[in-house]
């Protein structure tokens, strides 16, 4: 199992609402700056594999939203993956506050997808070599 997490988010006024509280559609941005620096732990990077010709977009979201963040919370991202990619890659988060509060647990599953004829394929093999040690 490979774990990674983010620290330091803060909120902005922007992020949230009238209410105060982020808008719900925020929390997509987060779970994707959690998995981007997680994957750059690992000295992945998204952009050299899209140089390689390889994108990843996000196949499903899920959301569960169980405390508000609001306005000034510094916020940590833990990113998980159970298990090895392979034509899909499913992410895990846990959102929480300066606090420990869990606010939010989340789950995406993004594919492997080649640029050039936008046909499925397998987990660039770089990336499998830097998450073996986890598994």
């Amino acid at each position: 199992m490979f774990s990674y997490e983010v620290k330091g988010i803060r909120v902005r006024y922007a992020d949230t609402d009238q209410m105060g509280y982020v808008y719900y559609g925020n929390y997509a941005r987060y779970y994707e700056i959690g998995r981007v620096e997680a994957l750059r732990s690992i000295d992945f990077h998204y952009k050299a594999m899209e140089g390689e010709g390889v994108m990843m977009p996000v196949y499903e979201n899920r959301s569960r939203y169980l405390k508000p963040a609001r306005y000034d919370d510094l916020l940590s991202i833990k990113v998980t993956l159970n298990e090895m990619p392979r034509v899909r890659v499913i992410f895990h988060y846990e959102i929480r506050n300066q606090d420990g509060d869990l606010l939010n647990t989340g789950e995406t599953t993004l594919v492997f997808q080649r640029m050039d004829n936008a046909k499925l394929c397998m987990a660039p093999d770089r990336l499998l070599e830097k998450l073996k040690p986890y598994f």
